[in-house]
C-alpha cells in the first residue's frame, strides 16, 4: 500500500512553490488564501518538516522543499499526462483556437497548403478572443498573442509582432501627400492596441503635436487593417498580418520607421497533444510557415503521377 500525503496539500504546496505566494496559489486553484495555508501546514505536519521560511509578507522555500518541489512537480505533471490520455480524444478532430483578427489575415489564407500536406487532418478551427489555458475539452491548441510565459502549457514563437504605418496606396497620393512623417498630422489615424502605439511611433519619429484623440478606434487588428485597404485613413498596422496586402501592394508603408509591439504571435498546447501526429503535424507547419519570407510558399505535396514523372527524368 502506497503511503502518501493528501492530494489536496500536495496540489497546494506545490501552486504555493511555483508562486511563493499564497495568494497566488489560491488565485490558481480557486479557493481562499487561508484554504492553502491549511494544506501546507497539514503537509508540514505529515512530513514533519518545514517546507517554507516566512519572513513577514515573503515566502522562501526550505532546502528540503526545494528538492521535495522538483520532484513533485515531475510526479504531478506525469499524473496529468495519464489522466489528460484517458480524457481525450486522440481519434477526433484536432480543435484550434485563434485570435480572429490572425485566423483572417494569416492561418485561414494559408490553410489550403496544410490541408494539401496533411488531407487526413480533421481541422475544426474557433477565433475567440479569451485566452484559452490549456486545460479542459474544447481545444487541443491554441493560437494567441502576448509574451510567451503560460503556465502549464508549451509555447512556440510563431512571430514577433512589428508595428509600421500603412494605407492603401491611393490614400498615399492623396492631398496632402505622405512624403514626411510630419505629413500624418493632416490626416485621420486608425487607431488599433495597444491604445498607446501611435504615441511611441511619433516620438520615434520625432513628430510633435500629433492629436491622438482624432481618427476611428478599433479593437480588433483586422478591422483597423481594412479601414486601412478601404481608404479611411492611415492605421499603425501590424506588418506579420499586413504581409500579403503588402506584396500585393493593396497596402503601403510610406515610412521606413517600425517599432515593435510588446506582445508577440504563439501557438500553445498542453504537454499532452505531443502524442498526438495531428497536433505535431500542425505545430511543424504552422513554425515552418512562420519561417517563410513573405511571397515564398511552402510547396504542396506531388502526385503519384508527378513523383513517377521526376524520377523518370
Amino acid at each position: 500500500m502506497r503511503r502518501l500525503p493528501p492530494l489536496g496539500a500536495l496540489r497546494a504546496f506545490e501552486a504555493a512553490a511555483r508562486h511563493l505566494s499564497f495568494t497566488h496559489a489560491a488565485e490558481e486553484l480557486c479557493v481562499t488564501q487561508a484554504a492553502i495555508s491549511h494544506q501546507v501546514r497539514l503537509l508540514e505536519q505529515w512530513l514533519g518538516i518545514r517546507l517554507f521560511e516566512r519572513k513577514g509578507h515573503s515566502l522562501k522555500l526550505t532546502a528540503q522543499a526545494k528538492a521535495y518541489v522538483r520532484d513533485l512537480g515531475s510526479a504531478l505533471d506525469l499524473m496529468l499526462a495519464a489522466t489528460e490520455r484517458v480524457r481525450r480524444r486522440t481519434d477526433g478532430p484536432l480543435r484550434i483556437t485563434v485570435l480572429p483578427s490572425f485566423a483572417s489575415r494569416w492561418l485561414v489564407p494559408r490553410l489550403g497548403r496544410f490541408l494539401a500536406l496533411h488531407p487526413e487532418v480533421d481541422l475544426r478551427l474557433t477565433s475567440s478572443f479569451s485566452l484559452w489555458d490549456g486545460s479542459g475539452d474544447n481545444f487541443d491548441m491554441g493560437i494567441r498573442s502576448g509574451l510567451g510565459r503560460w503556465p502549464g502549457v508549451k509555447s512556440d514563437l510563431i512571430a514577433r509582432e512589428t508595428l509600421s504605418p500603412l494605407c492603401s496606396p491611393a490614400f498615399a497620393r492623396s492631398a496632402p501627400p505622405l512624403k514626411h512623417p510630419a505629413d500624418l498630422l493632416g490626416v485621420r489615424l486608425l487607431h488599433d492596441e495597444p491604445k498607446a502605439a501611435w504615441r511611441v511611433w511619433f516620438e520615434h519619429a520625432g513628430v510633435v503635436g500629433a492629436d491622438l484623440d482624432y481618427g476611428l478606434k478599433f479593437d480588433d487588428a483586422s478591422f483597423v487593417l481594412q479601414a486601412a485597404l478601404d481608404g479611411q485613413g492611415v492605421a499603425l498596422g501590424r506588418l506579420t498580418l499586413a504581409a500579403s496586402d503588402l506584396q500585393a501592394g493593396r497596402l503601403v508603408q510610406p515610412f521606413d520607421i517600425v517599432i515593435p509591439n510588446d506582445y508577440s504571435y504563439w501557438l500553445v498546447y498542453p504537454r499532452t497533444v505531443t502524442d498526438r501526429a495531428d497536433a505535431m503535424a500542425f505545430r511543424s507547419w504552422v513554425l515552418a510557415e512562420a519561417r517563410m519570407p513573405a511571397g515564398v510558399t511552402t510547396s504542396a505535396p506531388m502526385s503519384s503521377e508527378a513523383r513517377t514523372a521526376d524520377a523518370a527524368c
